[in-house]
């Protein structure tokens, strides 16, 4: 069992970065991969990057690449997700998400075991 809370959500202006982090309980979230998802108002989740168990691979939506960076630390059981030059289309309710397997491509919804309760992060003009 791997039970999830992402926090660092907030309001920000349109430009400015932003730091999620996933807490994770549990000793075998070492051996789980982690992605980042997220879903505005009125459309379907999205996946935004993944990595993998050791952190060693990661894999990201074309809509975040270049601006956004997962990173983990299993020490720290803890997986980051760091925002930079947000954008208002950003604005939506973030979400981590666990599954026990080695890749961090895996990019639907349904390859995940244990989800956290979302953060809201808003982006203003």
């Amino acid at each position: 069992q791997v039970q999830l809370v992402e926090s660092g959500g907030g309001l920000v202006q349109a430009g400015d970065s932003l730091r999620l982090s996933c807490a994770a309980s549990g000793h075998a979230f070492a051996s789980h991969s982690v992605a980042w998802f997220r879903q505005a108002p009125g459309k379907e989740r999205e996946f935004l990057a993944g990595i993998s168990w050791s952190g060693g691979s990661t894999h990201y939506a074309d809509s975040v690449k270049g601006r956004f960076t997962i990173s983990r630390s299993n020490f720290k059981n803890t997986v980051y997700l760091q925002m930079n030059s947000l954008k208002l289309e950003d604005t939506a309710v973030y979400y981590c998400a666990a599954g026990h397997f080695y890749t961090g491509r895996k990019t639907e919804e349904h390859d995940y075991d244990y989800w956290g309760q979302g953060t809201q992060v808003t982006v203003s003009s």
